[in-house]
């Protein structure tokens, strides 16, 4: 189990973190989030962002789901 870190220890991201993080394009990764497959972003003003700790368990979700088969 892991424990979730409080706002000040964790980091907002950007589109372009994760795209980098995950090599994947930002339609793909708008299209997960509508339907309801990765985390939601949260607005600021105009921009997006998300919490880096949210981002980084679903990764690890999928590497766990990955090696079960």
């Amino acid at each position: 189990m892991t424990i979730k870190p409080s706002l000040l220890e964790d980091q907002f991201v950007d589109m372009v973190f994760i795209t980098r993080l995950l090599g994947v394009s930002d339609k793909w990764i708008y299209r997960l989030i509508k339907e309801g497959l990765f985390p939601k972003q949260i607005k600021l003003g105009r921009s997006s962002r998300w919490l880096q700790s949210e981002v980084e368990a679903w990764l690890q979700a999928r590497i766990e789901e990955s090696r079960k088969q």
